[in-house]
């Protein structure tokens, strides 16, 4: 009986231990066809996704350049069209407009427009608009806002990277066909073809030139970025009369203004007169003989008087 329970366990362990190899096998072969089954898929993943970002002549979806390996893209540059405005409260208004031309210029960029406006008799506006390059439009806003005290300051930053790569693509498209209108043109031989294909060219050609005119803007805006400068002066502030009584400078001032003043208006009185005083004068002396004669005319003749003593004799006799 032992003998016959140690064969069973014997057996019993034997069959166990190759039930165990043939399940691993079985396992390991089905690892092998699952890892199989996931590669193919992700090479199909692979293909579909390279096959639907690439156009029909094999080039990489707009905005990224393909590598040699599978997923190995390149972004595209990015194009920003930046803006800024600044308002500033400066001194001097030229002194600042002349600094601000320099900092412009300095940086390899142009000054666009600019602006002079006289609001009170002491008191000047300006505006400038300046284009400057990106890579210098950091720094050139910091040594604007350093020509006196900055009051507001606004800037704006767009991407339009998609816009000037499908103006690129369109233009690219364009010219092709444009050139298979040429050839077409080039093969045609009834003139009613040739007067189509005419009025074809010139259509493309329209549209190309319209792009090529979109793709040159966008690449002044996104190399030149634009800054729009508004200077104005400080304004003089009135002292307050009653804070500080008059002087006796003041006062002195004050006196001899008014002594300017009183000399000036009595000169400017016999400025007036001279010219009757002067007229008068001669009136006057042409008067003078004229009535000396008339009076010599006009006096009666006079008999002399006797003299005392002959008065007197007559009567002394008597």
């Amino acid at each position: 009986m032992r003998k016959m329970s140690t064969l069973a366990a014997a057996l019993l362990t034997a069959s166990l231990a190759l039930a165990g190899c043939s399940a691993g096998g079985d396992d390991g072969a089905d690892s092998q066809a699952k890892s199989a089954a996931v590669g193919r898929g992700a090479d199909g993943a692979v293909s579909d996704r390279q096959g639907a970002g690439a156009d029909a002549e094999g080039r990489a979806p707009a905005g990224k350049v393909t590598g040699q390996g599978p997923g190995d893209t390149v972004p595209a540059m990015t194009h920003v069209i930046r803006t800024a405005r600044l308002a500033v409260e400066v001194k001097n208004a030229t002194k600042a407009l002349a600094t601000a031309r320099s900092v412009a210029l300095g940086a390899g960029g142009v000054v666009e427009k600019e602006s002079t406006e006289r609001i009170e008799d002491d008191h000047v506006s300006t505006t400038v608009v300046l284009r400057v390059p990106q890579e210098s439009y950091d720094r050139v806003l910091r040594e604007l806002a350093g020509t006196g005290k900055l009051l507001s300051r606004t800037a704006d930053a767009k991407d339009v990277t998609d816009k000037v790569v499908d103006v690129d693509s369109r233009v690219a498209s364009q010219r092709v066909s444009v050139a298979r209108v040429r050839e077409l043109m080039d093969r045609a031989t009834k003139l009613s073809d040739v007067v189509t294909l005419e009025g074809e060219l010139s259509r493309r050609q329209a549209d190309l030139e319209s792009l090529l005119a979109q793709r040159a803007s966008l690449k002044d805006r996104t190399t030149l970025a634009t800054v729009t400068l508004d200077l104005t002066e400080t304004p003089v502030e009135e002292k307050d009369g009653s804070d500080d009584g008059p002087t006796f400078v003041d006062a002195l001032g004050g006196g001899w203004d008014a002594l300017v003043a009183t000399l000036r208006w009595i000169a400017v009185a016999i400025g007036a007169v001279a010219p009757f005083a002067a007229v008068l004068g001669v009136l006057y002396l042409l008067w003078r003989p004229v009535r000396a004669r008339l009076r010599r005319r006009s006096a009666p003749a006079t008999v002399p008087a006797p003299a005392e003593g002959a008065q007197e004799g007559p009567r002394a006799r008597d």
